[in-house]
């Protein structure tokens, strides 16, 4: 008896919206994604994470899991090897994310005692074909760049 004039007040909103709807087709919202970019993305949204390098193309990461711990998905899975390039005494034998399991809070960013990881790629959907291909690997968190509109600003 109660959750029927809710029912009815529900299907009564939702009858008017579509009739409302069916009158003005060209006044809908509706955005051609992905053809049509979204305009309102602001400098500070998180994009899908890159590791940044330095100069000689070797990786900024010194493998102290900060950005594992502080992740609260527990989505980053580290391997540390030792390192004798002279930058820092480990560096990451694999560095992965998932990006199913990610939540983009960002705690990865903060986190990080060097600067390692960024989340200012610009990518903003990312898509594939199976589970497997949104576990990023080292190599492809590297090849991330940032993006150039967020660089020129």
């Amino acid at each position: 008896k109660l959750f029927l004039p809710g029912i009815a007040t529900g299907m009564v909103t939702t009858l008017k919206h579509f009739v409302k709807n069916i009158k003005d087709v060209e006044g809908l919202k509706t955005t051609q994604y992905p053809e049509v970019q979204p305009t309102d993305i602001t400098d500070r949204y998180r994009g899908v994470h890159r590791l940044t390098k330095h100069e000689d193309d070797s990786e900024k990461c010194v493998a102290c899991y900060m950005c594992a711990t502080a992740c609260p998905a527990d989505c980053i899975f580290i391997d540390a090897e030792e390192r004798f390039d002279g930058y820092d005494e480990k560096r990451p034998k694999e560095f992965k994310i998932d990006l199913l399991e990610c939540v983009f809070c960002g705690y990865c960013v903060e986190a990080c005692p060097c600067d390692a990881i960024r989340m200012d790629t610009g990518i903003f959907s990312f898509t594939a074909g199976t589970r497997e291909e949104f576990v990023l690997d080292k190599k492809a968190l590297m090849a991330n760049e940032r993006a150039k509109d967020l660089n020129d600003g």
